[in-house]
């Protein structure tokens, strides 16, 4: 990778140029959020927009009221430009790794999409050249940045409910079409979109709106569930737990309603860490896991439960309850939440953070390790067996450790190899 060239310092009343990379229906909603913010009084500004499809180019042209020339079909131009302090890429996962290395390389701070990148590599690489390049990277789940799982940190590091042992979630959707069977648009042909830019580095095929507009749906560009919505899952019980590397990982699943793909419509994933084990079970078929699974961390002596965004819940083990009723003067704890709104709360963290130079909530080395995560239940759900990994090598093994392995010697890195 070429040296790095240095980013402009914005001072505390400079006002902060954006670049957006991709304006899709994420991307688009991020311009949006933006624009509102902005015109609220953030001392910000979109001054470039990139897209391979011409008809969302256009659409945020002039929704921004932007010139000809701030519009582009090829990312490059826009990290080229001065005008750029730090860029948005909402692009589908292939392209994740690519496009923020060479945002990194032109010196440029970076709003980065979940998940963070397509592999678990890719995570480790950018991840250090991040800090090698002293550039601000924010993932974009903004879950880290919901006030219920800062508020379960703080009271995690009391001990509040023992030594945490399991954790559950589930994020889970329905429709009748299926989900990620997004609009074709009509107009979105091969002389509207450049064919070649989107599939980059995936297999070569010839064109297809599906592929383009319902691009979740194919292993070539995405994970499916886990990286579009487990990862969501994940990523604020590691903020209570503390960022860390899983040792094992397992999935399951399949494809049992929605027959037009080829990522599962079901999937349960089971992530163990050195002293917990972290159990996400999601369906594209059925609203009812949020229904009856709580998103809740089980201690030894409690349970944290998060029953909604206002109501943090502790419950005592039937074992301890007398002691924690004397503890706590109740039964059990309710702890009312202000809620917020999560996107801007993130959005404001990532553009404070560019300019105090102090790492965001949901930075690099947080994301890489959430990817690693992610990125072996996809791994192993596809190849159908369990995947390892060693947190002090920091490489996927061969061969599942022992359940000692961890405590010992590590015999079990002899065979490990780079992901």
């Amino acid at each position: 990778m070429q040296a790095a060239r240095p980013g402009r310092v914005v001072g505390a009343n400079d006002r902060i140029n954006l670049g957006m990379i991709g304006v899709g229906t994420r991307g688009f909603g991020h311009v949006k959020s933006l624009k509102r913010l902005a015109d609220a009084g953030g001392q910000f500004q979109i001054t470039a927009v990139s897209d391979i499809y011409k008809l969302r180019r256009d659409r945020a042209r002039d929704y921004l009221k932007l010139a000809e020339k701030d519009i582009t079909i090829e990312y490059h131009d826009v990290l080229a430009r001065t005008d750029v302090d730090a860029v948005f890429i909402a692009t589908p996962d292939h392209w994740h790794f690519r496009m923020a290395m060479d945002a990194l390389a032109a010196g440029k701070d970076i709003y980065l999409e979940k998940p963070m990148t397509y592999t678990v590599a890719e995570a480790k690489e950018l991840a250090e050249q991040v800090k090698k390049s002293g550039r601000v990277m924010q993932i974009g789940s903004q879950y880290a940045s919901e006030p219920i799982y800062h508020k379960a940190r703080e009271l995690m590091k009391e001990n509040i409910i023992g030594k945490p042992l399991l954790v559950q979630g589930t994020y889970s959707r329905s429709s009748h079409q299926g989900e990620w069977d997004y609009h074709v648009d009509a107009e979105g042909t091969q002389e509207t979109i450049d064919w070649k830019r989107f599939l980059g580095n995936a297999p070569k095929r010839a064109f297809s709106p599906d592929r383009f507009f319902r691009w979740r749906k194919y292993w070539d560009y995405s994970g499916g569930i886990s990286t579009d919505l487990l990862y969501h899952r994940l990523t604020p019980f590691m903020y209570v737990l503390g960022p860390q590397f899983p040792t094992r990982v397992s999935a399951n699943g399949g494809i049992y309603v929605h027959k037009d793909r080829e990522v599962p419509d079901t999937i349960s994933t089971c992530v163990e860490y050195q002293d917990f084990s972290v159990v996400m079970t999601s369906s594209m078929a059925s609203h009812a896991p949020n229904r009856l699974i709580t998103p809740a961390i089980l201690g030894h002596e409690a349970t944290m439960e998060f029953r909604s965004s206002k109501d943090l819940v502790i419950v005592p083990d039937e074992l301890f309850a007398k002691e924690f009723q004397a503890k706590h003067g109740v039964k059990e704890l309710h702890i009312p939440i202000t809620p917020v709104n999560i996107g801007d709360a993130h959005i404001t963290n990532f553009l404070d953070c560019v300019r105090s130079r102090k790492q965001p909530v949901f930075d690099a080395d947080y994301g890489y390790k959430v990817m690693v995560a992610i990125g072996l239940g996809v791994e192993a759900y596809k190849e159908g067996r369990q995947m390892s990994f060693d947190p002090k090598t920091e490489k996927v093994l061969k061969t599942p450790p022992r359940r000692d392995a961890y405590e010992g010697d590590g015999h079990n890195t002899e065979e490990s190899v780079t992901p």
